[in-house]
C-alpha cells in the first residue's frame, strides 16, 4: 500500500510539474498552438518509445539474464556431480542389470559433436531403466547420501533451482532416497516387498541422473573443453576409463 502512494503521489508530482512547465511557456510566449504541436508530436511519439524501449530492449536484457541465470545453473549442476552425483551414478549403475549394455551406448569420447549428444539424448528421453536390490550396493549408497546430506539441503535452499525444473526434480528425487533409507535403522533382512520399495526410489533418482548428466556432459562440450575432458576421462560408465592421459 505504502509502494502505491509513493507512485501515486510521484505520479500526480510529475503531472502538475508538465502542467506548470507548459503555464510558463504560455506566459512567456503567448503561443499555444507552438504547445500544442508539440505535445501531440510528444504524444505520438510514446506508442514508439513503448516499442523501442518496453518490447525490444526488454526483451533483449531478458536474454542477457536468463543467460546469466542458465550458466549459474550449469554451475550448480557441475558442482553437484563434482561433489556428490558422480558418485550416485556411479553406485547406482552397479545395481542396474543392463549395464553392460547401457555402458556401450554411454562410453562417451572426445570426439562426440552436439549432433551425437542429442540422438543419445532423445533415444533416453522415453529409457525405462531397471533396478535390482543390492545390499552391498544399497549399503554404500546410504553412507554416500549421508556424507552428502548437507551438500544436498544447501542446493534445494538455492532460489536459482526454480528455474530448472529438471534438475528440481533430479535433487528431490536424490533427497527422497537419502530419507528412505536414512529412516531405516537397518538395511539387512528387508522383506521383499520393502526391497521392491526402495528399488522404485533408487530407479527413479537413477532414471534423473543419468539424463541430467548427459545433458551437463553436452554442455561442458559446448562451453569448456577442458572440463569436458576431465568428465570423459571420469565417465562413471566407463570401466575402462583413467583420469592419467596416455601417450598413443
Amino acid at each position: 500500500m505504502k509502494y502505491f502512494t509513493w507512485r501515486a503521489v510521484m505520479g500526480i508530482s510529475l503531472v502538475f510539474s508538465a502542467l506548470i512547465l507548459f503555464a510558463v511557456h504560455y506566459l512567456i510566449f503567448h503561443d499555444l498552438h507552438h504547445i500544442m504541436i508539440y505535445t501531440v508530436h510528444d504524444i505520438a511519439f510514446l506508442p514508439l518509445e513503448v516499442l523501442l524501449v518496453t518490447l525490444i530492449l526488454h526483451h533483449f536484457l531478458e536474454k542477457r539474464e536468463k543467460r546469466s541465470m542458465l550458466k549459474k545453473m550449469n554451475m550448480m549442476i557441475g558442482t553437484f556431480f563434482n561433489e556428490a552425483g558422480g558418485n550416485f551414478l556411479k553406485s547406482l549403475s552397479q545395481c542396474d542389470p543392463d549395464l553392460n549394455r547401457l555402458s556401450l551406448k554411454l562410453r562417451i569420447e572426445m570426439n562426440w559433436n552436439e549432433k551425437k549428444f542429442q540422438e543419445i539424448i532423445e533415444s533416453f528421453s522415453a529409457q525405462d531403466f531397471k533396478i535390482s536390490f543390492s545390499l552391498k550396493i544399497v549399503k554404500q549408497l546410504k553412507v554416500q547420501l549421508q556424507q552428502k546430506r548437507n551438500f544436498l539441503l544447501g542446493l534445494l535452499q538455492n532460489p536459482n533451482l526454480l528455474e530448472h525444473e529438471s534438475f528440481t526434480d533430479l535433487l528431490w528425487a536424490v533427497f527422497h532416497l537419502l530419507d528412505e533409507l536414512a529412516n531405516r535403522k537397518t538395511i539387512f533382512n528387508l522383506p521383499l516387498t520393502d526391497k521392491q520399495h526402495l528399488e522404485g526410489d533408487m530407479k527413479r533418482a537413477y532414471n534423473l541422473l543419468v539424463k541430467e548428466w548427459l545433458r551437463y556432459m553436452l554442455h561442458l562440450k559446448q562451453d569448456y573443453p577442458y572440463l569436458y575432458s576431465l568428465a570423459v576421462r571420469t565417465n562413471p560408465f566407463n570401466t575402462g576409463a583413467s583420469v592419467i592421459i596416455k601417450g598413443k
